[in-house]
């Protein structure tokens, strides 16, 4: 399970993999008030085993952007924009775009660039030597699109975490660097 606060909506929205239905990629939007939590229908956005499940949410789309793994197409890093309904605590989606087509997508984290407006998400490129790559998205109505995916560390890169500095106006990605002793490594980005 993972979870992302939509600030448009002021709704959270959980991710995550149902194993009570195949394994299917499920979210589910919340509703807090006071100490208390209310949850709408869970919503299927994926209808294949998924794993890596990571939303995001983009400010100036107003869109909740979520990455995935999905397993029986060739574990590809696939991505769906979703749309929260706040009088009913529900949630649409767009199309399903791949981001990562070389193979086992893994370790997947992912930020948002308020700066940039743009999506940022980071995984362990099973298709690459395992190597810690990113990409950026764009978000456009329920879709979004993608540049050319960029590796940040060759090497084995393990616990990705993403994190976005609004002072300096980067990203910043660290992870368990396997090629170095899996000393714990962190690194700038700079989105264009």
């Amino acid at each position: 399970i993972d979870a992302t606060f939509d600030s448009n909506s002021n709704k959270v929205v959980l991710t995550y993999q149902d194993a009570g239905n195949s394994f299917y990629g499920t979210a589910v939007v919340g509703s807090v008030s006071g100490s208390s939590i209310t949850f709408g229908t869970p919503v299927v956005f994926e209808s294949d085993f998924v794993a890596d499940v990571i939303p995001t949410h983009d400010v100036n789309a107003n869109k909740v952007v979520i990455s995935y793994r999905d397993i029986p197409n060739s574990q590809y890093g696939t991505a769906v924009v979703g749309t929260v309904n706040a009088s009913n605590n529900s949630i649409s989606f767009g199309s399903k775009v791949i981001f990562n087509s070389s193979g086992y997508t893994s370790v997947m984290a992912a930020v948002y660039d308020s700066t940039a407006q743009k999506i940022v998400i980071a995984w362990q490129d099973g298709g690459n030597q395992a190597y810690g790559t990113a990409i950026v998205g764009t978000v456009s109505g329920t879709s979004i699109s993608f540049g050319s995916k960029v590796v940040f560390n060759s090497g084995v890169a393990s616990a990705i975490s993403c994190a976005y500095d609004s002072n300096s106006n980067k990203v910043v990605i660290t992870y368990g660097d396997n090629g170095n002793s899996i000393y714990g490594t962190a690194i700038i980005g700079s989105v264009s």
